[in-house]
């Protein structure tokens, strides 16, 4: 039992080295598509907070089979929590919840839940509930995408992005926090939205609206649900590179250059600097932080937006010339 016990105190410590290795897209690969400034700005991926940090907790996660949902898996499991991960594809999860209970030595429960469904997410709680309790964590990670001419979206198209992101988010929050409120527990909440939920987007109409209604709900119901012991906070993710985002929004790979150009700081986004983020935002050094829409982009979302920022094309003797211009410009 001692010997064991060693072993896995040394493992828990291994996932902090080990992070990158759970993901098919790890830092070395993202560093290799960067900018020059983006070695002023390396990601780290170690885990951030300290070791038994979620320690007697548990976490729910839905979409936590793959990309952004493995990674928060891996770092709540790596601090201690107990996570159950949920998805329509239980293969995966199970998949998934061996390799990160390996890296942690902390049991990964796998459920299956079609979040589109309010009986299939009654019964994947129930599962939650009767194998290791109420969550004190709960990440609305599931989502649904792809691009698409709005003119050529059917109403199944439709209906199929917002009941995944808008109604499964509903569906989720909803019936787990009923039952807290029931067992008089609290929890944190989080949700994974976009940073075109802020801006809406073209090509994207159907996420952009209901990613956009997932950040109503949540800063509704920080402010209703606060008094029930709940937190409410939503992280706004950039372009981050993962297997099965890329697939639907860059199938070919012709974007990715201009994506990276158009950040300043040089690089897309790793999975592992979302969890860090997301394991700060459901632990107790937060419990002052609800209500909060936080951007996490390496600057993307601003540099879009400003109405001059294109003038960083602009080169020294071209500032020169147009300097000149100004100054001999007289009247209004």
């Amino acid at each position: 039992m001692l010997l064991r016990s060693l072993t896995c105190r040394r493992k828990a410590l291994q996932i902090y080295f080990l992070h990158a290795r759970l993901f098919g897209h790890g830092t070395n690969a993202l560093c290799c598509s960067s900018t020059h400034q983006a070695r002023f700005f390396p990601p780290s991926d170690k885990v951030m907070l300290l070791p038994g940090t979620f320690k007697n907790k548990v976490a729910f996660i839905t979409g936590g089979g793959t990309g952004l949902g493995k990674s928060m898996t891996a770092t709540l499991s790596a601090l201690g929590a107990e996570c159950v991960i949920a998805s329509r594809k239980l293969d995966v999860l199970k998949q998934t919840a061996e390799e990160i209970s390996h890296q942690t030595c902390n049991k990964v429960y796998a459920v299956q839940c079609d979040v589109r469904n309010p009986a299939s997410v009654k019964a994947a709680v129930d599962y939650v509930v009767d194998h290791v309790g109420l969550p004190d964590v709960v990440i609305n990670n599931a989502a649904g995408n792809f691009i698409s001419p709005s003119e050529n979206l059917s109403t199944n198209a439709w209906k199929t992005i917002t009941d995944i992101v808008l109604n499964g988010t509903a569906n989720v929050t909803l019936d787990i926090g009923k039952r807290l409120i029931n067992a008089d527990k609290g929890a944190a909440f989080l949700a994974i939205t976009t940073i075109y939920a802020e801006s809406g987007s073209g090509f994207v109409a159907p996420s952009a609206s209901a990613k956009a209604g997932v950040e109503a709900l949540c800063k509704s119901l920080a402010a209703e649900w606060g008094r029930y012991g709940m937190r409410f906070n939503v992280i706004q993710p950039g372009p981050i590179k993962t297997k099965g985002a890329f697939s639907r929004m860059d199938p070919t790979g012709m974007f990715e250059k201009s994506m990276i150009e158009r950040i300043p700081v040089g690089r897309l986004g790793t999975p592992g600097e979302i969890a860090n983020l997301a394991a700060y935002l459901c632990s107790d050094y937060a419990s002052w932080v609800s209500g909060a829409i936080i951007r996490m982009d390496g600057g993307e979302y601003v540099s879009m937006a400003g109405e001059f920022n294109g003038l960083k094309m602009v080169t020294k003797e071209e500032w020169a010339t147009m300097e000149a211009m100004i100054r001999s410009t007289k009247g209004s």
